[in-house]
């Protein structure tokens, strides 16, 4: 460093010539950016549990399943490309779960009062909560609404 404060190792720049982005800068801001590309491609932003619903025809006729008919009954169906679980919670409230396993992706299947997956042995309450097994998060549950009066369970 001179006296004068300046840069021995270089040229001095003039103030129109500190406009640029530094060296630093740059690959730090860069790396930050490509990370954050990596991490949207690979899907982190969604919930890979989730499967997407279709835009519309995401009712079902209560009715049609026999196993609704009484609270704590279920019934295994698809929606779309999405594999559920829905579990009737009340006379009028239901839980509709993902069966897709969040350790690993396997599809989980009814076992005694809830599920479990047959990939690593994660183990779901009826609503979905992970009670034992592979440690692992709970089962994606979407938004239903239910009109008694058509039977018809709406899932979102």
């Amino acid at each position: 460093m001179k006296t004068d404060g300046t840069c021995a190792c270089g040229p001095t720049l003039s103030g129109d010539q500190l406009t640029g982005v530094a060296r630093r800068t740059f690959i730090v801001q860069s790396a930050l950016l490509a990370a954050a590309a990596a991490l949207a491609a690979c899907g982190v932003t969604a919930d890979a549990t989730a499967p997407a619903l279709p835009s519309s025809g995401n009712t079902i006729n209560v009715s049609s399943y026999p196993s609704l008919s009484a609270v704590g009954g279920v019934a295994m169906l698809s929606i779309g490309n999405a594999p559920l679980a829905i579990v009737r919670t009340g006379s009028s409230s239901f839980v509709a779960l993902s069966r897709v396993c969040p350790h690993q992706g396997g599809i989980v299947d009814q076992s005694g009062s809830g599920f479990q997956c047959p990939v690593h042995g994660a183990r779901f309450s009826q609503t979905g909560q992970w009670t034992g097994g592979q440690g692992t998060s709970n089962l994606h549950a979407y938004a239903t609404s239910y009109d008694a009066a058509t039977g018809v369970l709406t899932v979102s």
